[in-house]
């Protein structure tokens, strides 16, 4: 969700401002994926490497989460939505990490949308805590290091029991995947937006979707049924 603090400069705003549009547009954007049938959403709102921020800004981002918790929670566990934390979330504050591992009991049962927030997340991070718990296991006697790998490995990272993401969607022009779902995202097809995320909206959400709607996903395979079309990865 990348262009918080353009979109504020563009508009003659504090970058305080833009973060607040950027959180009214990730809610849009989670009831507009439901409508759509969409199951497993993961939005990336504080990376491992925003800590680099400027004090003042990362305090104005973790008032807004707590501002998120504390608004948002009883409506998305009424539409059905399931909130999953994935990141460190030991270097939150207490409270806020607390919070959000109240907002994961409360939401536990639903069902509809599975919305995975990562907070205080990096994909190397989720790799390397993955691989310390099986080295953990293999220690204490069990887990055999022959028995580890890529479903055993798989089952420790943040996003296990969910399916690969099919779809990234990087708003901002950027184009990277700053340390995202690094193992995920092996398979995943890459959409990059020029949009600022405040400027997101439905009409940009579904382009994305029929971009996606036209690739065919070999997964390393050949393609079948003719040449595959415009849409065929190499």
């Amino acid at each position: 969700m990348d262009g918080n603090g353009r979109w504020a400069q563009q508009q003659g705003l504090p970058r305080a401002a833009g973060h607040r549009a950027g959180v009214k547009t990730a809610r849009r954007l989670t009831d507009l994926c439901g409508r759509r049938g969409i199951r497993n959403l993961t939005l990336f709102a504080f990376s491992s490497e925003n800590w680099r921020r400027p004090r003042a800004e990362v305090g104005v981002l973790m008032q807004l989460f707590v501002e998120a918790l504390e608004q948002q929670v009883a409506e998305l566990s009424a539409q059905g939505v399931r909130l999953r934390f994935i990141g460190d979330l030991d270097q939150l504050d207490p409270r806020i990490a607390s919070m959000a591992r109240a907002a994961e009991a409360r939401t536990a049962g639903n069902r509809d949308l599975n919305l995975n927030v990562a907070l205080a997340y990096g994909g190397r991070w989720d790799l390397v805590q993955a691989a310390r718990e099986l080295a953990s296991a293999a220690r204490d006697g069990e887990l055999d290091p022959a028995d580890i790998d890529e479903a055993a490995f798989a089952a420790h990272l943040s996003l296990a029991g969910l399916p690969a993401p099919d779809l990234l969607l990087r708003t901002g022009g950027e184009r990277r995947i700053s340390n995202f779902l690094l193992w995920d995202l092996a398979y995943t097809e890459l959409y990059f937006s020029d949009a600022l995320w405040p400027d997101f909206d439905e009409v940009l959400l579904d382009e994305a979707l029929a971009w996606y709607a036209g690739r065919q996903r070999r997964f390393g395979g050949i393609a079948t049924g003719g040449d595959g079309g415009a849409g065929a990865q190499d």
